[in-house]
């Protein structure tokens, strides 16, 4: 049976894909166990600094597995309990807070379609880079359901507004890679074939930060993001800055640059 995730650690980076290349990646039970284990698993993980996400083929994620999950119902006439359903649904759920949650900074390499659950794993990333070919919907009210599922109602208007969150939301429309850009959703637009390469200054520069100081970065985004007030952020801020300040990271931080070299950071 095919390993639905492939990991790959390089110098402190994870490269993770989503490996069901013949199924557009699609998320069947096999591949979200695995994205919930994954990301599980980075929350005390200090070797692993930087995780970049990507599809193998020429897909990011379709979403849902739809035939399969039509095929376990098979002949059944009455859907699923509740509960079940509520525990299926929330497995999903699960990834994308795992993704806020895990302290490593995620950056998602969308080529293709990245639909419904698909787009919920782009959007739940730091960094977004797009193919030219990149095709971004909210799929899921095209589908009989509501268009707010897997976090996108609440990333969708803190990354693009309110007005253009509601357009793809309530439409299930798709935006396409030159408008994501436009309007902030990625980062970069690249040719499919250099979506790694376009990754790798990302990944160069959150290297040279000090260990501490890149998941505390990426903490105080997050709550940020939600702060009641300008002092909750401030204050978040002041106690970062303490803490790294007193760490030997700090120190070797400050030798590199006046030296003019790339800091050496121990792992801790």
């Amino acid at each position: 049976m095919t390993n639905p995730l492939l990991i790959e650690h390089h110098d402190g980076t994870d490269w993770v894909t989503l490996n069901r290349p013949e199924s557009l990646n699609a998320l069947d039970p096999t591949m979200i166990d695995a994205l919930n284990v994954y990301f599980q698993s980075l929350q005390r993980n200090r070797d692993t600094r930087v995780v970049v996400l990507k599809g193998a083929g020429a897909n990011f994620c379709a979403g849902l597995d739809l035939k399969h999950a039509m095929a376990r119902r098979g002949g059944q006439t009455e859907p699923p309990g509740v509960t079940e359903s509520l525990d299926s649904q929330r497995r999903i759920a699960d990834i994308v807070m795992l993704m806020r949650r895990c302290p490593q900074p995620i950056i998602a390499l969308v080529q293709g379609a990245a639909a419904g659950g698909g787009f919920a794993l782009a959007l739940a990333a730091d960094i977004r880079i797009a193919a030219k070919n990149a095709r971004m919907n909210c799929a899921f009210i095209k589908l009989g359901l509501g268009g707010c599922d897997i976090g996108t109602s609440y990333f969708l208007p803190r990354l693009v507004g309110v007005s253009v969150a509601s357009e793809l939301i309530l439409t299930g429309r798709f935006i396409y890679a030159d408008r994501a850009l436009a309007v902030g959703l990625v980062s970069e637009v690249v040719e499919a074939a250099d979506l790694e390469a376009a990754a790798n200054p990302y990944v160069d520069a959150m290297m040279t930060a000090s260990p501490v100081g890149l998941r505390l970065s990426k903490e105080c985004i997050n709550m940020s993001v939600d702060a009641g007030s300008i002092e909750a952020v401030i204050a978040m801020e002041d106690r970062n800055q303490v803490l790294c300040s007193r760490s030997e990271d700090f120190q070797e931080g400050i030798k590199a640059f006046l030296e003019k070299r790339k800091p050496v950071y121990i792992r801790r």
